[in-house]
């Protein structure tokens, strides 16, 4: 079986893979963080949509990154994992 590291290498050679991935990043971080708050509180998907009032599928795609979830939607994940949402912006050169 391949590793997803080595694909994402050898693709990263790709100029067109390397920019889609870049312009993705963000929508990566967002879903890690949630994943790790969920993952961190000790839930699965299934208790935190519980908490959330919502359904285990919604807490898939959102995790999965295919979902842009709304602020009020990340406060109610942060009350639901026991954490506290902080948004920030950082220079770009920081990121590089």
């Amino acid at each position: 079986m391949t590793d997803v590291r080595d694909l994402n290498e050898a693709w990263s050679q790709d100029p067109a893979y390397r920019a889609a991935y870049e312009t993705l990043g963000p929508s990566f971080d967002l879903a890690r963080a949630m994943i790790e708050a969920r993952a961190r509180a000790g839930l699965t998907q299934a208790q935190l949509a519980e908490r959330m009032a919502t359904t285990q599928s919604v807490i898939a795609r959102l995790e999965s990154g295919r979902t842009q979830p709304s602020t009020k939607t990340l406060v109610r994940l942060a009350e639901a994992t026991g954490t506290r949402l902080r948004i920030t912006f950082e220079s770009a050169e920081d990121a590089a």
